[in-house]
């Protein structure tokens, strides 16, 4: 956050959990707003991953709209295994569907592998090339770590 007050970027959240996606973090430069944010953040249940895709994609499609000169950017933390459909279709393909928003809206995406290695189902990959993005296979995810990483694809 501090990074992003001093580029005069902004940041938003949104978690997806339960049964929706939720904004937890309108787009802000505000570092107060984010810890207070970040406080509180569920962890934990079921997935609706479609749901938290699709309001990213509000929330991406709208800051674009308002200002041209925008450049925004989604950065997924995922296994990319949705569980939870909005419509009744299988939850995996409605994600994929969703997905497909971003990249014909030309919204950039990184999608964080959050599966462990020996266990990946190759979900995450899948996903990112639905949105047209770049997935990572972090090995520790850590700040330094995905700091970086994000900020190397923001600079490209």
């Amino acid at each position: 956050m501090v990074d992003a007050y001093q580029r005069r970027d902004q940041v938003g959240l949104i978690v997806f959990q339960r049964d929706k996606g939720r904004l937890v973090l309108p787009p802000t430069n505000s570092v107060e707003l984010a810890q207070k944010a970040l406080t509180d953040l569920p962890v934990g249940g079921k997935t609706p991953l479609s749901s938290g895709l699709y309001l990213a994609w509000q929330v991406l499609d709208n800051a674009k709209r308002k200002d041209g000169e925008v450049r925004p950017i989604m950065i997924l933390l995922t296994d990319g295994a949705g569980n939870v459909s909005m419509t009744g279709m299988p939850a995996q393909e409605e994600a994929g569907r969703i997905a497909e928003l971003f990249e014909q809206a030309h919204l950039r995406s990184i999608v964080i592998n959050m599966e462990h290695a020996a266990f990946d189902r190759g979900l995450a990959q899948k996903l990112a090339d639905a949105l047209g993005g770049i997935c990572y296979n972090l090995p520790e995810l850590r700040v330094d770590t995905l700091l970086s990483t994000v900020k190397r694809e923001i600079d490209a």
